[in-house]
């Protein structure tokens, strides 16, 4: 009975140190998924209340409009937090605040004084209302002073391009924000995404409602919402609008997709001009050559870095088992592959490349379906692992990252990549229902690749099939845009990557005279050189590209910064500074804030509420722990036991 007894209170033990790791966890490592809330429990905990979208799609050019219902309905004032996703591509170019029948539109300003002016309001007790840049596609808002009763809308205004690959048009709301794991790297920069997230499964409060009109200028062919259930009305051969089923009022815990496809695939391709009386903007593209011949494709050699952390448990990891396993078992007898799996550390199957043959590729498949989901997710040094294998001679390699992309140390990754190019091409998988796509997106651009999304088990064939066809060869590469008798200035992007798929060249810019002359496309192609003009002088310039202007600013704010060094220059800062507050674009350095003059809560006292985020579905509460953390404590636990158990055997016979 002694000894059951012990080991009944071993068990306690171990489930007391289970609930100190789930409910006292530090916030900045683990991203716990429990909110805590400030002064009187009766507070009303989640102010949020109603998302409304608005999209309205002109060609290639979105221009979406997002209002936020937050109420107070308790019996305090409150001060409430809240963090909201955004696309990577965003250009935010407005915001106003309304309570009740007053509307205060927000001013753009540096983010140090936007931050002081809302804590003096906040102090003083005015209504206010803050807007920040966490990362390029993670936005926190700030509201101080709703007082019990008020309800108050926060509207923003974006616009962003709507970019064709393979002929499919795709347009992305993103709903959550999933967890950042910091990497050692990180570790204490603060510069990791802390949020609090509803329970897994726990149902969230706040409805979602979203109407998309798309004026595609071309017949639509099909349009298809493989994330939420739509109710497309047709106004015509090119112009469809749709509204989120009312089933999906609460699915705001995944992203809103949208894709739809032209008669015949068409690509857009062609010129847009804007003229302004100070500055006129151009945004150019151009279709590619079709892709070359299979037969004239080199050898290559594949390496999958494929993340096995908490919070790929579950469908990611599924997932990515059956994307891994479509992918090497169809690979030639002429191509190379090794596989690096990663969490807290990395895993490599093989030390040196291995020939794509039956019994390596069911080596690589056994060593995939043994994972399962634990421990953080140290992602660089899994990039330095897959960069620094020796590579098979005479071959094209490229590696492949697998993952759901929460982590927090994108830009170390995106440095890394980009310094090694001329040893691989790198694209990236983003797996999961709510994605880090800034994360997906910077490394495909660093490595001069594509990003592709895996949204469910079932696109996991279909997105191995289209990554297969995607790298077989570059389409075009020493890729050249020049123009000739039309003078063009500024330019975004500087230079051009190498085209792996049927995905338009897009460049934006200033111009200055008259809209003659002609612009050029030049490259090289498995078959050739490749040429293509377009004649300036048979373009208009249309005062509804006014977004041309947002679009450009966008376009060389994200090549300063959002793929580059992790310690920009002062002067890179400056003028990061400079084109938000010229542009009244919201960036790292420039904030947007509005200020109720009216005094409504006196003495300034207010409860403060963090507003919890629903975890993305199909991600486990895993995803917010710290396995090694766990199991250093369970070990600790462990050892005291025995420790215990040893005294109390030698000084109590009874126990032997």
């Amino acid at each position: 009975m002694k000894t059951k007894s012990f080991y009944t209170f071993a068990a306690a033990i171990i489930l007391a140190v289970f609930s100190v790791v789930s409910f006292g966890q530090d916030e900045d490592k683990t991203l716990s998924p429990y909110f805590f809330v400030k002064g009187d429990p009766k507070v009303d905990h989640l102010p949020l209340k109603d998302t409304s979208v608005e999209v309205s799609i002109s060609g290639v050019i979105a221009d979406v409009r997002v209002v936020q219902t937050y109420k107070n309905e308790g019996r305090n004032p409150i001060h409430a937090s809240y963090i909201f996703p955004a696309s990577t591509r965003a250009a935010v170019y407005g915001m106003r605040m309304k309570i009740r029948d007053e509307i205060i539109t927000a001013k753009i300003t540096e983010r140090e004084a936007a931050k002081q002016e809302f804590e003096t309001a906040k102090k003083e007790g005015k209504s206010a209302s803050l807007l920040e840049q966490q990362r390029p596609n993670v936005f926190s808002m700030n509201l101080a002073n709703i007082m019990p009763g008020d309800e108050i809308q926060v509207e923003l205004r974006y616009t962003e391009l709507i970019i064709s690959t393979d002929g499919t048009y795709e347009f992305v709301y993103p709903t959550v924000v999933g967890p950042r794991y910091p990497s050692r790297d990180e570790a204490g920069r603060g510069g990791s995404v802390t949020a609090g997230y509803l329970r897994e499964g726990e149902p969230q409060a706040s409805n979602l409602n979203i109407d998309v009109r798309v004026a595609a200028g071309l017949p639509i062919r099909e349009i298809d919402c493989p994330s939420h259930q739509i109710a497309p009305r047709w106004e015509g051969p090119s112009v469809a609008a749709l509204t989120l089923d009312e089933a999906n009022a609460f699915q705001g815990n995944r992203d809103f997709v949208l894709r739809y496809r032209l008669t015949g695939g068409q690509i857009a391709s062609g010129l847009l001009l804007f003229q302004n009386e100070d500055e006129n903007y151009f945004l150019y593209m151009a279709q590619p050559p079709e892709r070359v011949e299979t037969e004239d494709i080199p050898p290559r050699e594949y390496v999958f870095v494929v993340d096995v952390s908490g919070s790929m448990e579950g469908f990611p990891l599924d997932t990515s088992k059956r994307l891994l396993e479509d992918l090497i078992g169809n690979l030639r007898p002429t191509d190379y592959f090794n596989v690096v799996l990663f969490a807290g550390d990395s895993t490599v199957l093989s030390e040196s490349p291995l020939e794509a043959n039956a019994n390596n590729t069911a080596r690589a498949i056994d060593l995939l379906s043994q994972q399962r989901g634990s421990g953080g997710t140290e992602l660089l040094e899994a990039l330095k692992t897959a960069t620094g294998l020796p590579g098979a001679a005479g071959v094209s390699r490229s590696i492949l990252l697998i993952t759901d992309g929460y982590v927090s140390g994108e830009k170390g990754a995106f440095d890394h990549v980009r310094a090694n190019l001329g040893n691989a091409n790198v694209f990236a998988f983003g797996i999961g229902t709510a994605v880090n796509r800034y994360l997906i997106e910077g490394i495909a651009k660093a490595g001069r690749g594509e990003p592709f999304v895996v949204l469910s088990q079932d696109g996991a064939a279909k997105a191995a099939h289209k990554f297969r066809n995607y790298v077989e060869s570059p389409v075009l590469t020493d890729v050249q845009v020049q123009a000739n008798g039309f003078e063009i200035y500024d330019t975004q992007p500087l230079s051009q990557p190498d085209l792996f798929a049927s995905r338009p060249v897009i460049v934006f810019g200033k111009w200055r005279g008259s809209p003659t002359g002609t612009i050029e496309l030049t490259g090289s192609t498995g078959k050739g050189r490749h040429s293509s003009t377009i004649d300036v002088s048979s373009v208009q310039p249309d005062e509804r590209n006014g977004a041309l202007r947002y679009l450009w600013a966008r376009s060389r704010i994200a090549e300063l910064s959002d793929y580059g060094s992790a310690d920009l220059p002062e002067a890179s800062v400056r003028e990061i500074t400079d084109l938000g507050l010229k542009y009244n674009l919201l960036t790292a350095y420039t904030s947007f804030i509005a200020v109720r003059e009216k005094v409504v809560n006196p003495n300034g006292d207010a409860n403060g509420v963090e507003q919890p985020l629903p975890l993305p579905v199909g991600v486990s509460e895993m995803a917010v722990g710290s396995e090694p953390e766990l199991f250093l404590l369970i070990a600790m636990a462990f050892v005291t036991l025995i420790v215990i158990r040893r005294r109390t055997t030698l000084t109590n016979p009874i126990c032997q």
